[in-house]
């Protein structure tokens, strides 16, 4: 049963949510890096997306949290189906925002809709069973939550309404917008429990994205 869902989008400390959450012990936690790899799992989110019956219960079986892309976009459902979830939402400035996923997470649907690539990439990402999968269900959630423009004006505006919409949508007294610039002292306080003696951790920065990316592409998994 999930007790914490991520909100927030991709490229706004997802990863290092992640990491956090695991260590104070609301882990493991559902990352996108938990679904790249696992074909069953592209197909959870493609029924989504498309409007199908899916069984929450299956999709996050044996996880107590969730953060990043795709889940993240499904936040209201999940919220509706978690009524005792905390929703925190990682945020950042829409312009640093922006180049950041222009650098990284971009990169992946853009491959198959311009020739960025040369044809042997271009066939590789297209027909071998992981990169296809993977395409296939970016491009169905993207559709589904409207993210199909990855221009700088089209890209900023999803980025704020998805932002708008969560402030909204989600009940004042379950919801965290937060950097994760800031630290242990807003997350811990939040989730009620004591701040760690540790470092706040730092993930999945661009250098090391496009290293795994790589990885993807050749049919492995994200980690």
């Amino acid at each position: 049963m999930l007790e914490v869902i991520g909100s927030g989008h991709g490229r706004t400390g997802t990863d290092s949510l992640r990491r956090a959450l695991d260590l104070l012990g609301f882990g493991p936690t559902y990352h996108m890096k938990e679904v790249i790899g696992r074909p069953e799992r592209y197909r959870h989110w493609i029924d989504v997306a498309r409007g199908r019956p899916v069984d929450w219960e299956e999709v996050f079986r044996g996880y107590r949290s969730t953060t990043d892309f795709p889940a993240g976009a499904y936040w209201r459902p999940l919220m509706e189906r978690y009524p005792d979830a905390k929703v925190v939402h990682t945020t950042r400035d829409p312009e640093e925002w922006y180049e950041s996923a222009r650098k990284t997470i971009f990169r992946i649907p853009l491959l198959t809709r311009r020739p960025v690539a040369g044809p042997p990439l271009r066939a590789l990402v297209t027909l071998h069973p992981t990169p296809r999968g993977l395409f296939s269900m970016m491009d169905a959630v993207g559709r589904d939550i409207g993210m199909t423009r990855f221009d700088r004006e089209g890209a900023i505006a999803w980025f704020v309404a998805h932002n708008e919409a969560v402030l909204a949508g989600v009940p004042a007294d379950r919801l965290l917008v937060y950097d994760v610039r800031q630290g242990w002292e807003p997350l811990c306080a939040f989730l009620g429990v004591p701040v760690p003696d540790a470092p706040f951790p730092r993930g999945n920065d661009a250098r090391e994205f496009r290293r795994r990316f790589l990885r993807v592409l050749a049919g492995g998994r994200m980690r």
